[in-house]
């Protein structure tokens, strides 16, 4: 018996437990973020976009302080020899009728339309993001918000604007106030919609029954969760925003006369798409490639900021 002991004991090696290796974990450490990074920067399209969109940023926030184009100034009217010049060296986009340079209007409009967009669309996804996750976790609140927004809903978004604009006067501030008193509903309804999807899960009720509060409940429970779609709405509503300003600046409402932006430019334009075609489609060039990088970089970064896509 001694002897089949030795024997099966001489079969193995004895080592020393070590309590801290124990407790390793051997599966690489996720990080959000840098998941979220490589997600993105690992689509080409979305790269090319990113450094198109933010060369386009950079030229239309830093070019004007050094142009110092006024859209009103005609003091070269009257100089033939810088009336209607094609795109040259000289003149990167040409001149228009006053003989001043259409490159300089391009970006001094691409900064007011972009500007214009951006604190629209920080504004109102702030407030819908807050009101909506609100509306989707108070059944008192629902039902008010939910009377409100069949009224809304119903009535064009534009038309809203347009009448808000006519209210509230021409002016940089008055656009934007028109672009927002309305425009935060959509982004909340949204919102409520995926934060009533979210409330029910086990770990929220399991939450709620500990009796976490709402308010807790919403922004530690819900919202991080809800990243990707947010970001999907942002990416949505930075174009539209254009759209509307351009829109609106092209029957001459909502910005003083004295503001140049790319609505205005094209509407300015217009009539020379026969004669002088450049000054209409650069402006309008200029437009869809701003839109489109906007819509493109913030598709990718969504779909990059949903962790499904991580695996």
């Amino acid at each position: 018996m001694e002897k089949t002991n030795q024997k099966i004991n001489d079969g193995f090696t004895f080592v020393t437990i070590d309590s801290l290796s124990s407790e390793k974990i051997d599966t690489p450490t996720y990080s959000y973020w840098r998941s979220v990074g490589r997600k993105f920067f690992s689509n080409k399209t979305a790269i090319a976009m990113l450094v198109l969109m933010t060369a386009i940023l950079l030229m239309s926030f830093i070019q004007p302080i050094f142009s110092g184009y006024d859209f009103l100034n005609v003091e070269d009217i009257n100089d033939f020899s810088k009336r209607y010049n094609p795109p040259s060296l000289q003149y990167w986009f040409g001149t228009d009728a006053n003989g001043m340079s259409l490159f300089d209007a391009v970006w001094a409009g691409a900064k007011t339309s972009i500007s214009i967009s951006v604190i629209a669309t920080i504004i109102t996804t702030t407030i819908g993001v807050v009101l909506g996750a609100i509306w989707g976790v108070s059944q008192k609140f629902d039902k008010v918000m939910l009377e409100i927004y069949n009224v809304i809903s119903n009535v064009p978004q534009l038309l809203i604007i347009i009448v808000m604009s006519y209210t509230f006067g021409n002016g940089f501030w008055n656009l934007i106030l028109a672009m927002c008193v309305t425009g935060w509903l959509g982004p909340a309804y949204f919102i409520r919609v995926q934060v009533m999807i979210m409330r029910d899960r086990e770990y929220n009720l399991a939450s709620r029954t500990l009796g976490t509060p709402k308010v807790r409940m919403i922004f530690r429970n819900i919202l991080p969760y809800l990243t990707s779609i947010i970001v999907t709405d942002v990416s949505r509503s930075l174009p539209a925003y254009i759209s509307y300003e351009t829109f609106l600046s092209f029957l001459g409402v909502g910005l003083s006369a004295n503001v140049p932006s790319l609505g205005r430019l094209i509407s300015q334009y217009t009539n020379n798409m026969g004669n002088y075609p450049y000054l209409f489609w650069i402006p309008v060039t200029v437009l869809a490639l701003v839109s489109v990088s906007l819509y493109i970089v913030g598709q990718t970064l969504a779909d990059a900021a949903d962790p499904r896509t991580h695996m």
